[in-house]
């Protein structure tokens, strides 16, 4: 594909795992497990492809809500991904990991503070993982640190807001990929998706492929965005 086609910007929400495992008879957390492999193999094609960033949307605002067991089943299988560095010290990669840390062990906090401390000089992909995260919490975390630094509302603009939130510094999104048949954004980068285009796909998270990241990538080269314009 002609690279001036390619997405800036991908948002991945990895919804399926679940229902993946349900199918399949087995506990929720070994649909968990395989999704964790889908997400190894969609960072080693956006690598590939040469996209520039993608972020990842691994745990919600909202996922508090499930069984605590689910939840410390997660996390675990976050740490032991951690440990590994994710396998892309080799990529160039950098690491970056949205969303409100504060609830997290003091274990999981120094991992992810290490990693992306690691990763910080590299000048590849960069990739969010984002933990703790909800769209309309980073606009009030983004208002908040405005307002303790004093920001003048009369000069305010999006730029000062777009500059204080989790993914300052990044383009906003340009296509959000959707696995699992739902069709809604689960208050993911709200504000980063203003014009962003979306693709939503009837496969489970655990078995998406490389071949369904290049169809959702192939369907996004044929929309016209014309970002408010004719």
């Amino acid at each position: 594909m002609d690279a001036s086609l390619l997405p800036r910007h991908i948002g991945i929400i990895m919804d399926g795992n679940g229902r993946w495992a349900k199918k399949r008879l087995l506990p929720r957390t070994a649909g968990h497990i395989q999704g964790a492999k889908a997400f190894r193999r969609c960072l080693r094609h956006c690598i590939d492809l040469g996209i520039g960033c993608v972020t990842f949307y691994a745990f919600s605002t909202e996922n508090w809500k499930r069984p605590k067991e689910e939840v410390n089943a997660i996390m675990k299988l976050f740490s032991d991904y951690l440990d590994e560095g994710l396998d892309i010290s080799e990529d160039d990669v950098v690491m970056r990991f949205i969303g409100d840390v504060t609830p997290l062990s003091d274990a999981l906090k120094k991992k992810i503070s290490d990693l992306q401390s690691d990763t910080a000089d590299n000048h590849g992909l960069v990739c969010n993982i984002a933990v703790n995260y909800g769209g309309r919490d980073d606009i009030l975390h983004a208002v908040k640190r405005l307002i303790k630094e004093g920001a003048d509302p009369e000069t305010l603009d999006e730029a000062a807001l777009s500059d204080k939130l989790y993914t300052a510094g990044l383009p906003d999104v340009d296509l959000i990929i959707r696995p699992s048949g739902e069709q809604r954004i689960s208050n993911f980068l709200i504000w980063q998706a203003a014009y962003a285009e979306y693709v939503f796909m009837d496969v489970l998270w655990p078995d998406f492929s490389e071949k369904d990241l290049d169809a959702a990538i192939e369907e996004y080269s044929k929309r016209n965005r014309r970002f408010g314009g004719i």
